[in-house]
């Protein structure tokens, strides 16, 4: 098998939704592709390297989903949507958000949709310090949110039965801590409702600081 780093990455991401990220290792995925596990390292000379190059194509994958949203004028709406679809990007590969998150995007061409989103912020009013502050938050929610989620629900229809929400009830106690205890229903559930309402705080903390700066209650940064 003639070996380029599209295909070994394709196969990583079917290791990866077998095995989860601590199974995915390259002697594993040597084994996948039936090479010697010299064979990898010629292309990616550590786990890391790997890691870097799958995230690389999932937002490669993210950004080519969310090409229809470049016409969206009203940013909030934009803002709603992009991360919402990068969120659904994550949640196809098993681990993805922990397979994605702390990574080096390989690819310079991928500057050009983060130009464009600081562009769209820029032009409503916001500074750039400003845009660079609500797209991380954005980012690092959603990042974490799928991570926790991907916790509970290693892939569609394959729970992790230590999240199981019957088991938990019968573990807190309901009489000392009943808040707690009813708040697993909104924890271990509703991923997608959490998931927007979520992203409107956010978003909605983003409008009122750009209301703010124009009516002269706050400066630039």
């Amino acid at each position: 098998m003639a070996l380029d780093q599209q295909l070994i990455v394709s196969h990583a991401f079917e290791v990866l939704n077998g095995a989860g990220l601590e199974g995915l290792t390259l002697r594993r995925l040597a084994t996948h592709l039936n090479v010697q596990a010299p064979a990898l390292y010629w292309h990616f000379r550590n786990k890391q390297a790997l890691l870097d190059e799958m995230a690389t194509e999932v937002m490669r994958r993210a950004i080519r989903k969310n090409a229809h949203l470049e016409a969206e004028r009203d940013w909030r709406v934009w803002a709603t949507a992009y991360y919402q679809g990068l969120r659904k990007t994550l949640l196809q590969y098993r681990d993805g958000a922990k397979m994605f998150s702390g990574t080096y995007l390989t690819d310079t061409d991928l500057f050009a949709p983060m130009e464009v989103s600081l562009r769209r912020l820029a032009s409503v009013g916001f500074s750039l310090r400003e845009a660079v502050v609500g797209t991380g938050a954005l980012y690092s929610y959603t990042i974490g949110f799928v991570i926790e989620e991907q916790a509970t629900q290693f892939a569609p229809g394959e729970a992790n039965p230590q999240y199981d929400l019957a088991e938990r009830e019968k573990r807190v106690d309901k009489d000392l801590y009943p808040l707690a205890w009813a708040a697993g229903a909104e924890l271990f559930a509703k991923h997608e409702a959490r998931f927007i309402e979520g992203l409107a705080l956010i978003i909605t903390g983003m409008s009122a600081q750009l209301q703010d700066r124009r009516r002269g209650l706050t400066n630039p940064a």
